[in-house]
């Protein structure tokens, strides 16, 4: 009996004590953090993601950010929805040439607490000055297809990527035909007859993107002149040819086949004629100014319709821009054969793939060195 007094006078004189100074602790545990945490910029915006921790229970997420060199971070925005267990923030107010950093922190609004991310991001912004405008541009019609082509001055920039091709529909605007870092693209959606009408942006790695350039339009027609060819280690079925005795024969074919007259190649050195079996060239082109001068023609033009009849080899020829080449094939009827093609551009379209467009003409008399009058000429 002694001893439960003792233990109870013992404790009120422990609860008297205390009476001035009560503390209730709160028994909720903190929220789990945010984790892997990354920051990176594109088009004149950081962009922040982090993903939810196994232990997340729903609450909300802080944003904090701060330049560099500042004495604080700021609160710059609340998170509370995510998506397939990853979040993010977009902070578009930014500065050009400045750095920023950033954590984020789960916040329990019913208890107060919060909870740091363990990363703390940081991200440069460069310069928001674009690539300059492409200039130059131009089109070349061919059958069912136009070849768009620029200068490549927007590779002065040292962040240039790519650009971008438009083409411009009445009443609908512009829409974009695609992207590539050649400065050359083939629209093969082009219809012969119809007039299309594009312009080009350039690009850096971050999204900027420079003002239009001037517009081109070009119209398709179907014809001798305009041909297309891709270069044998890009496009091995649309590499080789064959002059034709009929304008229903397609003269495009496999650069495997037997029946090719050439092929193109392209190496470090440039674009290859490549003969095929009986074909043999005159080892020498010459430049024109067009594959033959009619009677329209400028008094400038100048031609090569006449084959030389002996001096012929085979072998491959390095092509060059605004060449007239003399070949002598077999043709269908198993004779000799003269024909000419005079190359109008060597180029790449936006893949990469290497390209030649040429006009062509073929002698369907055999024997005949003359260009004039065959088809095509």
């Amino acid at each position: 009996m002694f001893k439960r007094v003792w233990v109870v006078a013992v404790m009120a004189a422990a609860l008297a004590a205390c009476e001035q100074e009560v503390i209730f602790l709160d028994s909720s545990d903190p929220p789990a953090g945010p984790v892997r945490l990354e920051g990176s910029y594109f088009q004149q915006a950081i962009q922040l993601s982090w993903e939810l921790s196994s232990a997340w229970n729903g609450e909300s997420f802080r944003v904090y950010g701060r330049r560099l060199g500042a004495s604080s971070f700021l609160l710059i925005a609340e998170v509370t929805s995510c998506v397939m267990d990853v979040c993010g923030y977009s902070d578009t107010n930014i500065v050009e040439s400045t750095t920023y950093q950033y954590f984020v922190s789960a916040y329990d609004a019913s208890t107060g607490l919060e909870t740091d991310s363990q990363e703390t991001v940081e991200v440069t912004v460069p310069s928001f000055t674009p690539p300059p405008v492409p200039q130059a541009l131009n089109v070349v019609a061919l059958d069912n297809t136009n070849y768009v082509r620029w200068g490549d001055n927007a590779r002065s920039a040292d962040d240039f990527a790519y650009y971008r091709v438009f083409l411009i529909e009445s009443g609908d605007g512009a829409i974009l035909l695609g992207e590539t870092d050649s400065e050359g693209f083939l629209d093969e959606l082009a219809v012969n007859g119809v007039t299309s009408t594009y312009f080009v942006t350039s690009n850096d790695e971050f999204g900027h993107e420079s003002d239009e350039s001037a517009v081109a339009l070009g119209t398709p027609r179907p014809d001798f002149v305009g041909e297309l060819l891709f270069a044998n280690e890009d496009d091995p079925v649309r590499s080789g040819f064959r002059f034709p005795e009929s304008d229903q024969t397609d003269p495009v074919l496999s650069g495997s086949s037997a029946a090719r007259h050439f092929r193109l190649e392209i190496d470090a050195e440039g674009w290859w004629l490549v003969t095929g079996p009986g074909t043999e060239i005159f080892p020498q082109g010459r430049f024109t100014t067009a594959l033959k001068c009619g009677v329209a023609s400028d008094l400038q033009c100048d031609d090569w319709t006449e084959a030389p009849t002996g001096g012929y080899q085979v072998a491959d020829v390095n092509l060059s821009q605004e060449f007239t080449y003399m070949l002598r094939v077999v043709g269908n009827d198993g004779q000799l054969h003269y024909g000419s093609i005079r190359v109008a551009l060597l180029g790449f379209e936006q893949t990469g793939a290497a390209i030649m467009v040429f006009d062509w003409a073929y002698q369907v008399q055999a024997g005949n060195p003359s260009m004039v009058g065959a088809m095509g000429g």
